[in-house]
């Protein structure tokens, strides 16, 4: 699986009608409907806005796309398999059209989504998509240079430290390297 790593708007025009490409890194659904959101309010003369998401959670993968009004099938869908088809999650790809006043028809409109989705997801830097996990490990001072040398290793992080008589700590590492981290440390419940 993959991700995309930052924000990319493209901009194609076909047959006069104006498309403004854009894929946005989005990790819930809430996410999703607030960028959805902006771009109503950002192009509230827009002829259609169609979107496709897929979301990575605890149940799956959740993945939604919408025509906006074009003929059933013609733009959501074609957006949504591009995304699909490069195993992309965690990412949200709205296509916004500005009607020029020439009919594409049902295969022109499918073609027409389906490129700016394509054309978009190629200009985007795609990520390999990396599980993380977050554990509480308590440690003594002296442990602590030990410990940031082997995060450092193990793509982890510090999110939170508390000092007291030890340190109490919360790291994300990916899932890969939990055992590694776990061989070194006694990692708390």
């Amino acid at each position: 699986m993959y991700c995309v790593k930052t924000h990319v708007t493209i901009e194609d025009t076909i047959k006069k009608s104006r498309f403004i490409g854009v894929l946005t890194p989005c990790l819930s659904e809430p996410e999703v409907l607030k960028h959805l959101n902006d771009c109503h309010h950002q192009h509230p003369n827009a002829s259609h806005i169609v979107f496709a998401y897929r979301i990575k959670s605890v149940k799956g993968i959740i993945m939604k796309f919408h025509d906006a009004g074009e003929p059933g099938g013609t733009a959501g869908k074609p957006v949504y398999h591009h995304l699909e088809g490069k195993d992309l999650i965690n990412v949200l790809c709205v296509v916004i059209r500005y009607f020029g006043g020439i009919k594409l028809g049902a295969g022109g409109l499918t073609r027409a989504y389906g490129n700016t989705a394509k054309k978009i997801i190629e200009a985007s830097q795609i990520i390999e998509y990396i599980e993380y996990t977050e554990v509480h490990l308590e440690l003594e001072y002296k442990q602590m240079q030990l410990l940031e040398y082997q995060l450092k290793k193990l793509d982890g992080v510090i999110l939170e430290q508390k000092f007291s008589e030890n340190i109490s700590l919360l790291v994300k590492i990916p899932d890969k390297n939990l055992a590694i981290l776990a061989e070194k440390f006694e990692l708390a419940d």
